[in-house]
């Protein structure tokens, strides 16, 4: 694609309209923190199985993200539902203007 074809402000992809639903947040921020258990945990683990010193107890008390990250994209995972359940319930109950 030389420069001639190439013009400002069109990107190569598809760009989503979609904006960030109720739980999104909370799912991705659990995600991360899981994530940084999931590093901590191996790094701990380590250790044990290359003969070294065992990591200091703060190493294993950063573990418990692990825990937190799941009860955290879990909160997130919930909270999504309920949003879609109670939009349901109003599109449900809302009279529709053919209906009328």
């Amino acid at each position: 694609m030389g420069p001639s074809r190439r013009r400002l402000g069109i990107y190569p992809g598809q760009v989503s309209s979609e904006t960030p639903h109720d739980g999104d947040l909370l799912v991705r921020i659990g995600a991360i923190v899981f994530l940084v258990g999931a590093v901590a945990t191996l790094a701990t683990v380590a250790p044990l199985f290359l003969g070294a010193d065992p990591l200091p107890s703060a190493a294993y008390f950063v573990c418990m993200l692990m825990g937190a990250g799941f009860l955290i994209a879990g909160a997130g995972v919930l909270r999504s539902i309920a949003a879609q359940r109670r939009q349901a319930r109003e599109s449900v109950t809302a009279p529709t203007a053919s209906a009328r």
